[in-house]
């Protein structure tokens, strides 16, 4: 009789779920799904995670201008370079000679520290006792796809997590109803979700995209609208309704990992759902910016017409910030200039200038900039030669990125490229040693960060990376 019965309850078991699976959803909620419901959160790898020392930083915003920005344009001044403008020249990129293309930016010294800022960056150059210029950055190709690559995950030539996911995999998030990782308006080429996704890393540890570089935030952008994430919201079902459907999803989802032991694919879908969940009710509210007010909305330009969409994403950036994410990362393209430079540089440096320095000047005054490392750089720089009379080619040998708040020092140049600004020459840091600063920055070892995969420990700077200390405030 118990074995009839207990038959009987099996197959009425697996009669619900072939019903569920025809029409969509039945109202299944439980106590067992409650309690597992209840364990995976106190379990979350999302949980905020002890460094491995004091960290400086406990937040990253990078600023990602992709294309390559010229650092002899903009943050490296080079005075014989114009002297030498129209000179031929060894080219030592492509070999045989090549014109010098002299600034057409004027440059002047600011702040107490009198580091060199053009005049692309007025706005940003009022702020130059906050910036830590690092003028020897390096890299290994001269090429978009892979720089851009490297730039993100350390390796070209592998598909590997990348700097925002390893962050969050070390510390873990401060929200658990929001991502731990968002990159806003990110390009959709150059290798697209492989620069903010997680790799073999768990799947929870990838970025959540809003927008993409070719169409900005999407219609709800258009004509100054506010950003939205889509498909935020449940039209057809109430909140109780999808917490229904969703605890009977997890508990086929938990039997399927407890079956194979070893499912990390469903893992991360487990941890998805319910991060989606919650973010229902905490992700429209962090992006609401008419809670702003008209100040704060100046401060980052969002009303003006070439700086309204970039001043955005900085907003929501230091709201993201402010409500606990680890790691944010803002786009903007286009500044591949091979010609048309001066043009084209003159009119992406206005649609960061203000936005960028509203965000610093924001961040200290509510006293977050001091815990919130803020990053703005390109794949690589540009060469001192002229390329189609008014541009420039790549430079993987010497460029410049700079660094703020988050533990490094204001005011400081470190580094330098030649004359010309053609390669750097001394104190050279390459984007291994870029990762392995910024981890250290955020308390954590770049060697000891490591993952278990495919039979060995890998790492963010793989078997490579010098900590640039001489940077630390």
């Amino acid at each position: 009789m118990n074995t009839t019965t207990n038959s009987f309850r099996f197959s009425r078991r697996e009669a619900l779920k072939a019903l569920w699976s025809g029409f969509g959803y039945v109202a299944f909620a439980g106590l067992a799904a409650r309690a597992a419901e209840k364990d995976a959160l106190k379990a979350s790898p999302l949980s905020a995670k002890k460094a491995h020392f004091t960290p400086r930083a406990k937040h990253v915003i990078f600023l990602c201008m992709s294309g390559g920005p010229s650092h002899v344009d903009t943050f490296d001044y080079k005075p014989k370079l114009n002297e030498d403008d129209g000179k031929s020249v060894n080219n030592r990129f492509r070999g045989g000679t090549a014109k010098l293309l002299g600034s057409p930016w004027k440059f002047a010294q600011h702040g107490q520290s009198g580091l060199w800022v053009s005049e692309l960056f007025p706005e940003v150059a009022k702020l130059a006792d906050d910036l830590c210029l690092i003028r020897s950055m390096q890299t290994d190709l001269p090429a978009h796809p892979q720089a851009f690559l490297q730039m993100h995950t350390g390796s070209f030539q592998f598909v590997r997590p990348s700097l925002g996911a390893w962050t969050l995999y070390g510390l873990g998030s401060e929200n658990e109803n929001l991502p731990g990782f968002i990159t806003l308006n990110p390009p959709l080429n150059n290798g697209g979700s492989q620069n903010y996704g997680s790799s073999f890393l768990p799947a929870i540890y990838q970025g959540t995209r809003i927008g993409s570089e070719t169409r900005a935030f999407g219609p709800a952008m258009a004509a100054g609208g506010e950003a939205k994430m889509p498909n935020i919201a449940n039209t057809k079902l109430s909140a109780a309704g999808q917490r229904a459907q969703i605890d009977f999803i997890q508990e086929l989802n938990r039997e399927r990992v407890q079956r194979d032991q070893f499912n990390p694919q469903v893992e991360g879908v487990i941890e998805s759902y319910e991060l989606a969940f919650r973010m229902q009710s905490a992700v429209p509210d962090v992006m609401d910016l008419s809670k702003e007010s008209q100040a704060t909305r100046n401060l980052y330009g969002l009303d003006g017409g070439s700086t309204g969409n970039f001043g955005r994403q900085c907003l929501l950036a230091r709201r993201f910030i402010e409500a606990g994410v680890r790691f944010v990362e803002v786009g903007s393209g286009g500044w591949d200039q091979h010609r048309n430079l001066k043009a084209d540089h003159e009119r992406n440096a206005r649609s960061v200038d203000q936005p960028i320095a509203g965000l610093l000047t924001d961040l200290k005054q509510r006293g977050l900039l001091k815990d919130t490392l803020v990053i703005w750089g390109g794949e690589f720089g540009r060469t001192p030669f002229a390329q189609n009379d008014d541009g420039r080619d790549h430079n993987n040998k010497g460029y410049t990125i700079w660094m703020a708040g988050g533990g490094v020092k204001g005011g400081l140049a470190y580094g330098q490229t030649d004359e010309y600004g053609a390669e750097a020459v001394e104190n050279k840091v390459h984007v291994h040693d870029f990762h392995a600063t910024i981890l250290h920055l955020l308390g954590l070892d770049h060697e000891k960060l490591t993952y278990r995969y495919a039979g060995r420990d890998f790492r963010l700077t793989d078997v490579k990376g010098n900590v640039v200390k001489d940077i630390m405030g």
